[in-house]
């Protein structure tokens, strides 16, 4: 089975308009008859994405039966290399977790509780988009992930570059306060400089005629007009709601009702806040992941991951 069609068969979608989509987990019978949160599948699918997300598509996109075990004990590997990743685990591990509201100097460690992985999982699977380049892969120095973008993907068919930005927040305003505070740092003259310019020295390290359209895009002397025309910015939120804590069916009516009010919530929420200057010229589409608890996906995730390095050992 694909992981696309694996995907749409635990993650559910909720459309609100072109520009606010809403993905989720539902429930499913346990074995004593009891409706339970499909937390496992959700942890399972997206642990069988770390070697693709780590090592990217420039790598391959098949491995040998008797390379797979090595390779994907390496892939997890090459996530706790990464000193923010490493940092969370032993937190979470310990029964800890990350709040939202965290000291100054430790907010990097923000970037080490998989919200990447999730942007990474929603854009390739349901909207069909590839990893124009890896950021676990390209490190800047050994132990760092690439600043900038929390992903750097392109769609084929429409010519256009996807810059992404996630959140995982235990609360949903606050996690979409976050995406536009990233959207006013980010989508700037001179930071869109800095970041093409890291973007097109590391797609020049590659072979693929097809990236010159992208360096041509990239390319300082492009107008900032023309860059955003062809820029989507997919920007993702991974939260707690208590939805899942009332409800134990996502097709009743009162589950699908709550839900839709959520979002709605959250959505003007984010258009509210969001004071852009430049907000009419950039295509931003903002995604909810809301998650019955965002503490305990990362516990999960970081428990798989400690056992996957092990297994190449």
């Amino acid at each position: 089975m694909s992981t696309i069609s694996r995907s749409t068969k635990i993650i559910n979608k909720k459309i609100l308009g072109a520009d606010c989509t809403a993905y989720f987990v539902g429930y499913d019978l346990n074995d004593d008859g009891e409706m339970e949160y499909r937390l496992g599948k959700l942890v399972k699918l997206l642990i069988n994405l770390i070697p693709e997300f780590a090592f990217g598509y420039h790598l391959g996109d098949s491995t040998p039966n008797e390379e797979l075990v090595e390779k994907i004990a390496n892939a997890a590997k090459s996530i706790y290399k990464i000193s923010e990743f490493k940092e969370v685990s032993d937190l979470y591990l310990a029964n800890g977790e990350l709040a939202d509201e965290i000291e100054v100097d430790k907010k990097y460690l923000k970037r080490g509780e998989f919200g990447e992985l999730i942007l990474h999982l929603i854009l390739k699977d349901f909207h069909y988009t590839i990893p124009l380049i890896s950021k676990i892969y390209f490190k800047d120095s050994y132990g760092h992930a690439v600043h900038g973008f929390d992903s750097i993907h392109i769609h084929e068919d429409s010519k256009t570059l996807w810059l992404g930005e996630s959140k995982l927040y235990s609360d949903g305003k606050k996690g979409v306060e976050a995406l536009v505070n990233d959207l006013k740092e980010h989508f700037q003259r001179d930071y869109l400089n800095d970041e093409f310019n890291i973007i097109s020295n590391r797609l020049k390290d590659s072979s693929d005629e097809k990236q010159t359209y992208w360096l041509d895009l990239l390319d300082s002397s492009t107008t900032l007009k023309d860059q955003l025309s062809q820029i989507v910015i997919p920007m993702i939120c991974t939260y707690t709601c208590e939805i899942f804590e009332n409800h134990s069916d996502e097709t009743d009516v009162n589950f699908i009702s709550d839900l839709e009010k959520e979002i709605a919530t959250l959505k003007k929420h984010f258009d509210d806040k969001n004071d852009h200057p430049l907000k009419d010229k950039l295509n931003v589409i903002l995604i909810l992941f809301p998650v019955l608890s965002k503490n305990e996906l990362v516990k999960k995730m970081h428990q798989k991951l400690t056992l996957m390095q092990k297994l190449g050992d």
